[in-house]
C-alpha cells in the first residue's frame, strides 16, 4: 500500500498560520493558563496580551491533552493518511512529546513516530519545514524520512538571551543555566539546548549590547564558507534590537534565508519580555 504521510508539530514550532495552511502542516496548540481562564498558543491569545498582564499576573502554560492529540491522529486517519510524523519543543522542556508518545503507543490504524526534536521556536520550524519538504518529494520511505529528520537535528543550533532569568526559573525551566549572582553583576548568559534538550549556559557576557554582539560572532564563527545557512531571529517585545541584529547577520556571505519574528505566547510566559534568540540552519543543496 502506497504511503500517505501527514507532519504534525506544535504551536512552540513559531510557524505561522499562513506557514502551515500553505503546506499543510498540522499544529497542536499549548496552553497558557490564567487563574480565572485558558488559551490556546497562537490561537486565541497574543504575545502582547501576555506582556500586558504580567503585573497582574503570570500564567502558567500546560501541552495539549492526550484527548486533543488522539482527536489530531484520529482526523488524519481518516482523511486517508497511513502514517504522522510527529515533531515536538524538546522533552526537556515540555511534556508535550510525552503525551504524543503515549496516545501514538496506542492509536490503531495509522502508524506515528513521535520525534525530539530537542529544540523551540524556529529551530524546530526548521526540522518542521524540512520534514515537510523531503514527505513532499515523495521520493523517500517512512523509514527514511523518520532517519533524515533525525539526522538533521545536527544542523540547527539555537542561542538566545533573556532581559532577566526570573521567568525561566519561575516556569521550571531554567536547566543548567546558573544566573544569580550573574544577574547582580549584569552577566547576561547565552544560552544553548544541550543534548539531552535542556537549557545550558553557552557563554557569559557582561552587558545586554556586549551579549547581541557576541551572537553575532557565534554565528559568524559557526558558519562554514562552502555551506549555505538560514537565519532565523526570534524577539520577545525586543523587535528593534532583533531587527537590528538580523541586518547585520543577513551581511554574512554565507546566509541565503532568513526569517524574522515574535516567539509564541507560551515561551513569552516563560522568558518575560526582552528575549532575543538566533536560529542558524544549514541549509540542502
Amino acid at each position: 500500500m502506497k504511503e500517505k504521510i501527514a507532519v504534525v508539530t506544535d504551536s512552540t514550532s513559531d510557524l505561522r498560520k499562513d506557514d502551515l495552511s500553505e503546506r499543510g502542516i498540522k499544529s497542536l496548540a499549548l496552553k497558557v493558563i490564567y487563574s480565572d481562564r485558558q488559551y490556546e498558543d497562537r490561537v486565541d491569545i497574543t504575545p502582547a496580551e501576555v506582556y500586558n498582564n504580567m503585573e497582574k499576573e503570570i500564567p502558567t502554560t500546560s501541552m495539549p491533552s492526550p484527548q486533543e492529540i488522539e482527536d489530531l491522529y484520529s482526523e488524519l486517519r481518516e482523511e486517508g493518511y497511513t502514517h504522522i510524523i510527529s515533531i515536538h519543543i524538546s522533552a526537556g522542556l515540555s511534556a508535550t512529546y510525552s503525551n504524543c508518545k503515549m496516545v501514538a503507543d496506542q492509536i490503531e490504524g495509522i502508524e506515528v513516530e513521535v520525534i525530539d526534536s530537542q529544540m523551540l521556536s524556529m529551530a524546530l520550524g526548521r526540522l518542521v519545514l524540512y520534514a515537510k519538504k523531503i514527505v513532499d518529494k515523495n521520493e523517500y520511505s517512512f523509514a527514511e524520512i523518520v532517519e533524515m529528520v533525525e539526522k538533521k537535528k545536527k544542523e540547527i543550533e539555537v542561542f538566545f538571551v533573556v532581559e532577566t532569568l526570573k521567568y525561566l526559573k519561575k516556569g521550571g525551566r531554567i536547566g543548567k543555566v546558573s544566573g544569580t549572582i550573574a544577574e547582580l553583576l549584569n552577566i547576561k548568559p547565552i544560552i544553548s539546548i544541550d543534548d539531552d534538550g535542556e537549557y545550558f549556559t553557552f557563554d557569559k557576557i557582561r552587558g545586554r549590547s556586549r551579549s547581541l554582539k557576541k551572537i553575532f560572532n557565534i554565528i559568524k564563527s559557526r558558519t562554514d564558507k562552502d555551506k549555505k545557512y538560514a537565519i532565523d531571529v526570534m524577539h520577545a517585545a525586543a523587535e528593534d534590537e532583533g531587527e537590528k541584529l538580523l541586518e547585520k547577520i543577513k551581511g554574512l556571505p554565507e546566509i541565503k534565508e532568513w526569517y524574522f519574528g515574535e516567539i509564541s505566547p507560551v515561551m513569552v510566559v516563560h522568558t518575560g519580555p526582552g528575549l532575543i534568540g538566533v536560529v542558524l540552519s544549514e541549509l540542502d543543496d
